[in-house]
């Protein structure tokens, strides 16, 4: 074989191997979900490495952050500029993965992590899990989390191609699989996630009893790995419980967080206690009956939010940034778009 037909079989190949990979990664992105149908919440975690990485606090957590706090009220009111990189029942260990990523991308000052997830020692839902995992970037941290999380049954390399675990949705392909398959609308406002609707509250489960009060031994492994990192960065640490009526929040569970925070010089704000100073009505501050707010609460939980934030941690008012002040009109604009669609969308029931 002469060396112009050893060239041409090699370049050949290697369109081949190419066309190849090109096909796998298009029939990935069919197959893989979207969430840009009513579970939209999948679609948070990606959104953020599109953002101006500068952010002065940052949320890492589950629906009790990214459903109970505005970032734009905390930039209107105290120049704030914030970001929320949560996901459903992001476990954590999750949650910690996150923060180690973030802070790869930038340093802010404050990281808010709501502690809900310490009742959960070990993974709980692949499908959750998912939402929060296949949004990450490629990086050793989304590596940690994936090993983290997975179940028994799963293996990593379902992760890596992930066609591997959704190829059997072909016959489950939606309008939307293929109307986003080049990339997805944004269904977030600096990582929060808008509700409109009031469902007040009219009943509250009786807890349950529960064998042991005591957080597993992962809960606080990660717990303290968060805390090491943060310190380690200089960033400051802030715990906090939202408001939430139900799922319980136990008493046991609450004074294992007041001491940690204690002995390791943290602040801690359990927002179950303070609903009356934070204004919030439970008859027309919910669009779930008490498991979450709309976008009344959430105005006046991050509002109050703010204020403590302002008055405990050292940060800055940035409102006088010309090209950050831009750039949150820009997110105002689009922030008060997405309220007037949904606005119209409930009209339209």
């Amino acid at each position: 074989m002469d060396k112009k037909r050893k060239v041409k079989n090699i370049i050949l190949s290697l369109l081949v191997v190419a066309a190849l990979i090109l096909i796998l990664a298009a029939l990935t992105r069919l197959f893989m979900p979207k969430y840009m149908g009513e579970v939209k919440e999948g679609a948070l975690i990606g959104e953020y490495y599109d953002e101006e990485k500068d952010f002065d606090v940052v949320f890492v957590g589950d629906c009790e952050v990214y459903e109970n706090f505005v970032p734009l009220v905390l930039w209107e009111e105290h120049g704030i500029n914030s970001y929320i990189r949560g996901s459903a029942q992001q476990l954590i260990w999750q949650s910690y993965y996150l923060t180690e990523e973030t802070l790869k991308y930038e340093k802010p000052d404050v990281v808010v992590f709501n502690v809900l997830s310490m009742k959960y020692n070990e993974p709980q839902k692949e499908a959750y899990n998912r939402m929060t995992i296949d949004g990450m970037r490629w990086s050793p941290s989304k590596v940690g989390a994936i090993k983290a999380s997975m179940f028994e049954s799963e293996s990593f390399i379902e992760y890596v191609f992930p066609i591997l675990r959704f190829h059997s949705r072909w016959n489950e392909l939606e309008r939307e699989d293929f109307r986003y398959f080049f990339g997805n609308e944004k269904v977030g406002d600096n990582g929060y996630y808008m509700q409109l609707g009031v469902v007040p509250v009219d009943y509250i489960p009786e807890p349950k009893i529960l064998g042991t009060y005591e957080f597993g031994e992962a809960s606080w492994e990660y717990l303290n790995k968060i805390k090491d990192i943060c310190a380690e960065n200089d960033v400051e640490l802030v715990l906090i419980k939202a408001p939430s009526l139900y799922p319980e929040w136990y008493p046991e569970w609450d004074e294992q967080i007041v001491d940690f925070a204690e002995e390791n010089d943290l602040k801690y704000v359990n927002f179950l206690e303070c609903t009356d100073e934070i204004g919030l009505d439970f008859s027309t501050d919910t669009y779930d009956a008490g498991l979450h707010l709309n976008l009344s609460g959430a105005e006046k939980l991050t509002s109050y939010f703010g204020d403590y934030l302002a008055e405990n941690c050292d940060l800055e008012d940035r409102r006088d940034e010309p090209e950050l002040s831009a750039l949150w009109e820009n997110k105002k604009t689009a922030f008060y778009e997405r309220k007037a669609e949904l606005e119209e969308k409930f009209c339209e029931k």
